[in-house]
């Protein structure tokens, strides 16, 4: 009979186990999405104070990714999500999850479908932008689109190389993607107030989201990657400024059911060494 109980209460170990890596599992994004999933990227573009960007499924706000700090300028890798609706909120940074959010904004997203979600305008009238991405160019060319993030510059004019792809671009607006001869050509953005230029490099089948921002001491250019190559899809989660209530590394998971496993070798080695003499007592019997 103490064979038989201990033999249950290793399964009962097991099934605990069991289900406690599969709920921590459940709860990490997976490394690559699952078809029905799209991607969701977030960028502040507004100067003034970081803040901290709340990403959820729309009127779920339990249990949010959380990027915090994210400062003017940063744009996060895409990440994985279930289609559905979902909302993104900033909140001055160390502001708690329910207080009210600086911004916010409600959008739905699509299976295999990219989203960039930026917040635009200044610390006190800062709006959130939601631009669905392309992630394929053609063959030969890359694909190119400008975001106007400059408060100090209303309006610029964008070259690349010896094409004008923006005349007078006022902030807060964002150009359609433009086919661009692959190579490394210099991009320019004009002001009144204002110019930079800066190389980029544009290999054939690329998709890029090139920003003007603010810059210390006049305009900044960044180029951002959307697609590496023709039918590139980023995978993963966000690379950097993943909060602390985000979900779990994907790598917990296998983690989890290596320490469940040797838990139940542990368990088992403990039956092992009782049962020579339970069974050596039924013998007497």
């Amino acid at each position: 009979m103490r064979l038989g109980r201990r033999l249950v209460l290793l399964a009962a170990v097991a099934t605990l186990l069991g289900g406690s890596v599969a709920a921590m599992a459940a709860g990490a994004p997976a490394a690559l999405a699952a078809p029905s999933d799209g991607w969701v990227r977030c960028a502040n573009l507004s100067p003034g104070t970081p803040e901290d960007v709340y990403l959820y499924p729309f009127g779920n706000p339990g249990h949010p990714i959380v990027l915090k700090h994210a400062e003017y300028g940063e744009v996060y890798d895409y990440m994985p999500v279930s289609a559905g609706q979902y909302t993104v909120a900033m909140r001055p940074v160390g502001a708690p999850a329910s207080s009210s959010p600086s911004v916010s904004t409600s959008f739905m997203v699509n299976a295999g479908a990219n989203y960039t979600v930026a917040s635009l305008g200044s610390a006190t009238d800062r709006r959130l932008n939601v631009l669905q991405d392309q992630m394929t160019g053609p063959d030969g060319d890359a694909l190119v689109r400008v975001i106007q993030a400059s408060v100090k510059q209303p309006k610029v004019t964008v070259s690349i190389g010896a094409d004008v792809v923006a005349r007078q671009l006022a902030f807060g607006l964002a150009t359609s993607y433009q086919a661009i001869p692959a190579g490394s050509p210099t991009v320019t953005f004009s002001a009144p107030g204002g110019h930079a230029a800066m190389a980029v490099t544009l290999p054939a089948g690329s998709v890029h989201t090139i920003v003007v921002l603010d810059g210390a001491s006049g305009l900044q250019v960044d180029n951002l990657t959307d697609a590496a190559g023709s039918q590139d899809t980023p995978q993963g989660g966000a690379a950097t400024g993943l909060g602390g209530t985000a979900p779990g590394s994907p790598a917990l998971a296998p983690w989890l059911a290596t320490l469940a496993g040797g838990l139940l070798l542990a368990a088992a080695g403990v039956l092992g060494l009782r049962r020579p003499r339970g069974i050596a007592a039924v013998a007497h019997e």
